[in-house]
């Protein structure tokens, strides 16, 4: 097999002035006059240490003859360019030749001297502090670090630099590791030469394929131990060598730093370095998925292209067996402990999320036992990733969400992820220090709401929200009393869960709540305000008065039945004459859900008391709020203080400013109402051709397709609606159930819904319903 084509450097062999030319050449070129002379070793040119009476004058390099001035010319443009743009990153320097020119000149870094094997050109630095050619494995937690952070800072200082050299082929750039199958034959050990191919073997499968997706740039190319000094503490002090860089991927550099720095460490110790690295290293540059992805692969290539090289180039003469080799089998053993663990067990190790196992079902039963609520599915679905209303299982199989009111203007919208990420990474506190972002957040939702309603407090659930109403409420009014409707969630603390209907016990409820049924619009039941009034007097008749009365304006959980407002209304009022106060649950109906108001309560007429505010406020990210009267938070503070740790941190609060700011720019509201009109439009065209759905109602997008048992019955029919919900699940299409008997599909998908998906949720249905 013939030697491949790359840098014609690493293929000649590499100066040996004696110490006394290497004098002459010092004080010829720069003017610098030695006493002694240190060998510093190189692959490619003669690095010495010139050393004077008084100590190191400066460090010496003599290029190979081989070697493109031009390409020194880039070394020495890329360290000041690097300095340039981060000052105190520890890059050396070069000197200016004296007499050569001008600093912006690159040649004049350089200094041609001829001598009988060709002509070389020589440069000079200063003598940086601290130590080289260290053990990697004496280096600490906080060095290990260190060096993650200072490779993404050099890769920070570089991403603006470009050289025309740059398009180089050097063969330490992983991206050429294919090249170096011609050099297998120099290797000498059959058990290492294996291992090198069976990872050239994966870096062709995996890594080629996505490398032209990768982030690039010009980078360092080969920052290890032999190219970095450090100090007692094992901190980088100088970055010394450029004469590996060019233009490759960015995490081209990580694999160096992650080859050099696990070397010769236990299997567990590899792994748990590495990481350390990457959280140095993601202080500065967070990766992309795709490169944690493929980290594995890369830092076993590193470690195979160490093993190729130094062997073709031990076998040619090129350099010194016993140098040239150091590495290897530190290197074996980390290609051998990678293959050991597995490639998808490499990049979980390193960051990247595996492929769940098999068993994942059973350990979640062993691990959160039976109160949590069973899985959705008798074949449960693993999500693996999910983008506007589309979530894709870990099998590739892509699904419609018609069911998940969290991520509210879409999964992975980017501008709440980035606002999250970014706040992060910046700073994340809590209410006792000032910030910006929780203000402006309660400012924004102050607006949204009548004038009467004017403080906010932060928490970070839904849930948490409701019990902080109940304490207010109860606190104001003295009362103790609640009121729900009949099929209502509001939340799982102590004090919500009785207010929760849907999961109360079969026993009797809670002696201080009573539940109302709201009206049921298909049947015509329960229209009357004497409804409520009775659950008023029920409770009067246990000697509780009402402390509060809370309500899902979209009645979610009793069914998605659009109400009147002139009957809400009468709700409320009859409420604050019984003493209590009211409760807007807008978890489930706020943040434009309905389309046609930010809040649901609005399409009502009232003034609610509360405004409880959870799920879709960070699309998905843990915040939330009450918005409430000025008078009733200062009675409340008569009594006690309120703060939350988290409760509307910078994060949060970033988040939900993030929400409103999509709600307005991408116009959903207004979005909404085009798309639920014509999604219920085509349920109902395909509920024509189907008598098992005995209604179709809603408003925006909070929906319920009720199920029944026959043509002429409005029997509710919930075994009817499970098995259409699992059939929709093999169609494609995901959505919940609800209601006394469950027979009501609930859809109610991310507001990033529009018109071109009612056709393909229609379809789905369709099908379900005609596989009946």
């Amino acid at each position: 097999m013939s030697t491949p084509e790359f840098d014609q450097v690493l293929q000649v062999t590499p100066p040996r002035f004696t110490r006394e030319e290497a004098f002459t050449i010092a004080a010829e070129t720069f003017g610098v006059s030695a006493t002694g002379v240190e060998d510093l070793g190189s692959e490619r040119d003669q690095t010495l240490m010139l050393v004077g009476t008084d100590g190191p004058l400066a460090v010496m390099k003599i290029s190979n003859p081989a070697e493109d001035p031009e390409v020194l010319d880039m070394e020495a443009l890329v360290a000041l360019h690097a300095r340039r743009a981060d000052p105190t990153l520890p890059v050396a320097l070069p000197r200016l030749a004296p007499g050569h020119g001008s600093g912006d000149d690159p040649a004049a870094y350089r200094v041609r001297f001829d001598a009988e094997d060709g002509s070389h050109f020589v440069r000079m630095y200063d003598v940086l502090p601290g130590r080289g050619r260290f053990d990697a494995t004496t280096l600490s937690d906080a060095a290990v670090s260190n060096w993650g952070q200072i490779t993404a800072r050099l890769g920070r200082a570089t991403r603006g630099f470009f050289h025309s050299k740059a398009q180089r082929t050097m063969l330490w750039d992983v991206q050429h590791a294919p090249r170096t199958r011609a050099l297998l034959p120099d290797v000498r050990d059959p058990g290492q030469r294996a291992m090198v191919e069976r990872v050239l073997d994966r870096f062709d499968e995996v890594v080629a394929p996505v490398w032209p997706i990768l982030r690039a740039q010009v980078v360092h190319g080969d920052l290890t131990v032999d190219n970095a000094l450090i100090d007692d503490d094992g901190m980088i002090t100088a970055i010394i060598d450029f004469g590996d860089m060019g233009h490759s991927a960015l995490v081209t550099d990580v694999s160096s730093i992650l080859d050099s720095l696990v070397v010769d460490r236990e299997p567990e110790e590899i792994f748990r370095v590495a990481r350390l690295v990457l959280d140095g290293y993601q202080r500065v540059t967070p990766l992309e998925p795709i490169e944690l992805r493929i980290l594995g692969e890369l830092l076993a290539t590193r470690s195979a292209v160490t093993i190729a090289i130094s062997s073709w180039r031990v076998a040619k003469g090129l350099e010194n067996a016993e140098f040239a080799g150091r590495y290897n089998g530190s290197v074996a053993r980390t290609i051998e402990v990678i293959l050991d663990a597995g490639w998808d067990e490499v990049a979980r190790r390193l960051g990247s999320p595996g492929r769940p196992s098999p068993d994942l079902a059973e350990r979640r039963t062993r691990a959160l036992g039976p109160a949590m609520e069973p899985l959705t599915y008798e074949h449960p679905i693993t999500m693996a990733s999910a983008r506007g209303v589309w979530m894709t299982d870990t099998e590739g199989r892509t699904y419609l969400d018609a069911y998940n009111n969290v991520p509210c203007v879409g999964h992975s919208h980017p501008r709440v992820t980035e606002a999250i990420a970014r706040q992060s990474r910046l700073l994340n506190t809590n209410m006792r220090y000032l910030h910006a972002a929780a203000v402006e957040l309660a400012e924004r939702l102050i607006a949204t709401c009548p004038p009467g309603l004017d403080t906010v407090l932060f928490v970070n659930s839904g849930s948490e929200a409701n019990d902080l109403a109940w304490r207010l409420a109860t606190t104001y009014t003295g009362n103790r009393g609640g009121l729900c409707t009949a099929m209502a969630y509001h939340g799982i603390s102590d004090a919500i869960a009785p207010l929760s209907p849907e999961t109360w016990p079969a026993s009797r409820p809670p002696q201080h709540i009573e539940a109302w049924e709201p009206p049921d619009t298909y049947r015509g039941l329960h229209a009357d305000p004497s409804v409520f009034a009775a659950a008023l007097e029920r409770l009067a008749a246990r000697d509780h008065a009402p402390a509060a009365a809370i309500l899902d304006a979209v009645l979610t959980s009793d069914g998605f039945y659009d109400l009147d407002p002139a009957l809400v209304q009468t709700w409320v009022r009859l409420t604050h004459e019984a003493g209590g106060l009211w409760i807007a649950d807008e978890v489930q109906g706020g943040h434009g859900r309905t389309g046609d108001a930010m809040w649901s309560f609005q399409r009502h007429g009232i003034e609610p008391d509360f405004v409880t505010l959870g799920k879709p406020m960070g699309n998905g990210h843990p915040v939330a709020a009450v918005i409430t009267r000025r008078e009733i938070a200062e009675r409340f503070a008569e009594e006690t203080v309120f703060f939350s740790t988290f409760g509307g941190n910078p994060v949060s609060a970033a988040a939900g400013l993030a929400v409103l700011d999509v709600l307005e720019d991408e116009r959903v509201l207004p979005r909404v109402v085009l798309a639920g009109e014509a999604l219920r439009a085509a349920i109902r065209e395909v509920a024509s051709r189907h008598p098992a759905i005995g209604d179709v109602r809603g408003m925006g997008l909070a929906n319920g397709i009720e199920i029944v048992s026959g043509p002429a019955s409005s029997e509710p029919d919930g075994a009817g609606a499970a098995a259409i919900k699992d059939r929709l699940r093999e169609h494609g299409v995901l959505v919940g159930s609800t209601g006394h008997a469950g027979n009501i599909l609930k859809v109610r998908p991310p507001l990033a819904f529009t018109t071109a998906e009612v056709p393909v949720f229609a379809a789905a249905l369709d099908a379900a319903l005609g596989a009946g």
